[in-house]
């Protein structure tokens, strides 16, 4: 039986700059991620510095556990993925970040406590710190230039997770207080327009006159107007009648 998946752990070994960390809280918190680990952070914690460059998140997050070493941060976890590049000395699973998430969210669904682990800025993770986890997951970059900084490696995976639990549609169109229109509107819409286009012997021949009116009305439907642009429509129409009309006589 699956149960809510409970939301990864973000792990921070050796963390250099308090700056940094509140980055990647940041960042992490955005994303809706609020429980964050470091092991030995260089310049101690708490850090003002991370306070500050975290805009308020660490103050809303669950409070930050510090650690001596890896083993002790993790120990309380089921599986520990490793935000790193591919392992050359290894034998270890290396996921994508979608693969490695999806990957996550099905043993989180069962209950498992899942962890992520980070590197420092510097350096990146070392191979003893990458053995202790179960699988690795390497973010494809420029070849050219792959330096990611601490805070973009947390988003994108946090990124990853969000849209797992996300049900918002791929694509969203607001149309504000005006809602589609009726099919009968839009059809009156168009025998106006049709029969305004006739009168300006808009269609040439016999021949073409159904393929034009079918590419009109296409043009229209695909649209998926909204009942407030299809009156907008008519002022149109009736604006270019008006004008056309010959001035009455003073």
């Amino acid at each position: 039986m699956t149960t809510q998946p409970t939301n990864p752990i973000i792990i921070l070994v050796d963390p250099q700059l308090g700056e940094n960390i509140g980055a990647a809280a940041r960042a992490m918190f955005n994303l809706g991620l609020d429980e964050l680990r470091l092991v030995k952070p260089r310049d101690g914690w708490p850090s003002l510095a991370a306070d500050k460059n975290s805009a308020g998140a660490l103050a809303q997050m669950q409070p930050v556990q510090v650690f001596e070493t890896l083993a002790e941060a993790i120990a309380d976890l089921h599986y520990v993925m490793a935000a790193t590049a591919r392992p050359r000395d290894m034998l270890k699973p290396v996921y994508t970040p979608k693969s490695g998430i999806e990957e996550c969210r099905t043993r989180a669904a069962e209950g498992q406590k899942i962890g992520w682990i980070f590197g420092p800025e510097r350096m990146g993770l070392i191979n003893d710190a990458i053995a202790k986890s179960h699988g690795v997951i390497t973010i494809p970059t420029n070849p050219d230039f792959s330096s990611l900084n601490l805070a973009q490696s947390v988003a994108l995976l946090a990124y990853e997770w969000l849209r797992g639990d996300d049900d918002i549609p791929d694509k969203v169109l607001d149309p504000g207080d005006s809602f589609p229109v009726e099919q009968k509107k839009l059809e009156e819409f168009l025998t106006r327009l049709e029969d305004e286009l006739e009168t300006k012997r808009f269609f040439r021949t016999e021949e073409i006159r159904p393929t034009m009116k079918r590419n009109i009305r296409n043009m229209f439907t695909r649209a998926d107007l909204t009942d407030q642009e299809v009156r907008t429509l008519h002022g149109m129409v009736s604006a270019l009648i008006e004008q056309r009309k010959p001035p009455e006589p003073k």
